[in-house]
């Protein structure tokens, strides 16, 4: 089964081995240790804080050709923080950053 996360806008495939069925919480986790280890292709973040995937949302999808895909993304389009930018070691907003020459 496919695994896409989006993390920063940046968005990445990796093949896992786990039940479609698996909990949010769970996919949350598995996420945090992939990316950690280095096993979503771009997305390699070694220090990256266990919660940093609590306001993200699982969608889960059958594909067209009897496969299924699991999507880890934030609760706001593109990737990003919602109208301010992204602490890359939390993927939270930055209170005031935006205009703040940051």
């Amino acid at each position: 089964m496919i695994l896409n996360i989006t993390w920063n806008g940046v968005s990445a495939d990796t093949d896992v081995n786990m039940d479609y069925r698996v909990s949010d919480p769970d996919v949350k986790r598995i996420a945090v240790e992939l990316m950690r280890s280095g096993g979503v292709p771009g997305l390699h973040f070694r220090h990256l804080a266990s919660d940093a995937f609590e306001h993200y949302v699982v969608d889960r999808f059958d594909t067209p050709e009897g496969g299924q895909r699991l999507f880890l993304r934030p609760k706001v389009p593109f990737g990003g923080a919602a109208g301010g930018a992204v602490d890359d070691a939390r993927g939270v907003a930055i209170a005031g950053a935006i205009g703040t020459g940051r």
